[in-house]
């Protein structure tokens, strides 16, 4: 997450996020999506020809799959009208003086090199299809820690992109995976090495800044044995009359022994699409944590998963996502049981405003040989108003008789008994009931770093406001 996120006046939350940066881009392939597109995103990258195969393979399987015929209607959402590739600048900048003037003073409002030097290990900056900042303290370079833009990892590191890309998510999975991996472009590598700890979050963060704008970042996540990493990255993008899309592909390894925390700050504009798909495999004795936050977009469907393929592996998603006029959020998890004595929990907060929706949709699922297996799931919604709504969908699908799962889902309003309690203390009925949703998305808060969490209520507190009270 980054300071965009976080106004510091109630009236800067639309002007924040909602002004589009001066930025003319030094390449872009127009308008709509080819084979000669793909092409020419391939050339101007100067790639290795596998991942133009790959490119082409996956743009022939989109061409032959159905949209996704569940959950959102996403029938208003033309592809073709679509800017696939678009390059802001002709270099990534390693030192913050070089980021080109018009592209620095939007990540300066946003707190990014402030929050470099504060408190994180590393940071790169992705602004509509590639990065144009990107840096890694020395320390944790010197380890033998990798943290790059893909493009530039792929040009530096071919053999470990190729060992890992697309292994756990091929472009066969769904329409948007197939999309992402026929045009992917920028996104984050990130390997830790045998050993190795990087407790000092890494940051990335993405800005679609045009409209009619597709951004496909491709992220590749590998921690190996024994290693540890907390990795966080922030989204966002301008208001238009115009419709964006995000659909990002994200593989994370974590191998035995390991650990790997991914948190997301989502909050982009009402006019993105966001449709995501995001895997994690978990070896021996290793935890992978998901941390999700979505507080944007006109239409967001985002299910991380983890496949606990080794014995002891443990899977978590603790998730908020807020739902205003305009929005929907269909959201959830998925924890793949594979193997004995694994554990996962899901723990999913929502919030509807304004005639917004919030909808949980999930998988357990038990192998066979996933004995011993555990699962916690529990789905609460608050809604503020009459206008929003709330569902769940949950699927637990079980092949072994000696495991357990326990799921709890309730949907509620803000209780009359504790605002009439706070009333009575002095507060008024907005900060009273501030205080409630504050106190009811504390699980999720409490996981991130006191300047994240502080930033993230102020958020909440300005997307609601007129809302509450």
């Amino acid at each position: 997450m980054t300071k965009e996120q976080i106004p510091l006046k109630e009236n800067d939350v639309n002007n924040e996020r909602g002004s589009m940066d001066k930025v003319e881009p030094v390449f872009s392939t127009g308008v709509g999506i080819s084979e000669a597109t793909i092409k020419e995103i391939s050339k101007a990258k100067n790639e290795p020809e596998w991942m133009l195969d790959l490119r082409l393979k996956a743009y022939r399987k989109y061409l032959t799959m159905p949209m996704l015929d569940f959950g959102p209607d996403l029938s208003a959402l033309n592809l073709d009208k679509i800017k696939y590739f678009q390059r802001a600048t002709d270099h990534i900048a390693r030192k913050w003086s070089d980021v080109p003037d018009t592209i620095k003073q939007t990540f300066e409002r946003i707190g990014v090199p402030k929050a470099e030097r504060q408190y994180l290990a590393g940071s790169s900056a992705q602004y509509e299809s590639e990065a144009v900042y990107s840096n890694l303290k020395h320390d944790l370079e010197s380890r033998g820690i990798i943290f790059m833009d893909t493009d530039s990892a792929l040009r530096l590191h071919p053999d470990l992109v190729k060992e890992y890309f697309g292994k756990l998510i091929s472009y066969s999975d769904n329409k948007f995976a197939a999309l992402n991996t026929a045009v992917w472009s920028g996104g984050t590598f990130l390997y830790v090495p045998k050993g190795v700890h990087a407790d000092v979050p890494i940051q990335s963060y993405f800005r679609i800044n045009a409209g009619r704008t597709g951004q496909f970042e491709r992220t590749l996540i590998i921690v190996d044995e024994g290693g540890s990493v907390n990795y966080v990255e922030g989204c966002t993008a301008p208001n238009y009359s115009e419709d964006s899309l995000h659909a990002a592909v994200v593989e994370v390894f974590v191998k035995k022994d390991a650990y790997c925390r991914y948190t997301t700050i989502q909050n982009w504009s009402t006019n993105v699409y966001s449709l995501e798909t995001k895997r994690a495999s978990a070896g021996e004795n290793a935890t992978m944590e998901w941390v999700d936050g979505n507080l944007g977009a006109k239409i967001t469907m985002k299910y991380p998963s983890v496949y606990l393929v080794g014995r002891g592996a443990t899977g978590t998603m603790l998730s908020i996502a807020a739902a205003g006029a305009g929005m929907h959020q269909d959201t959830g998890a998925k924890m793949i049981h594979m193997a004995p004595d694994t554990h996962s929990q899901i723990v999913s907060k929502s919030i509807c405003h304004d005639g917004g929706r919030a909808d949980y949709r999930g998988l357990i699922k038990y192998t066979k040989d996933a004995h011993h297996a555990h699962s916690h799931v529990e789905c609460d919604t608050i809604l503020m108003d009459k206008k929003s709504g709330s569902d769940t969908f949950p699927v637990n699908d079980i092949e072994t008789s000696d495991g357990t799962i326990e799921h709890e889902a309730r949907v509620s309003k803000v209780s009359e008994e504790q605002l009439y309690y706070l009333e009575s203390r002095g507060l008024s009925e907005s900060a009273a009931t501030q205080l409630i949703i504050m106190g009811f998305l504390e699980p999720f808060t409490k996981q991130l770093p006191m300047e994240y969490a502080v930033e993230l209520n102020r958020l909440i507190k300005f997307q609601m406001q007129g809302s509450i009270g």
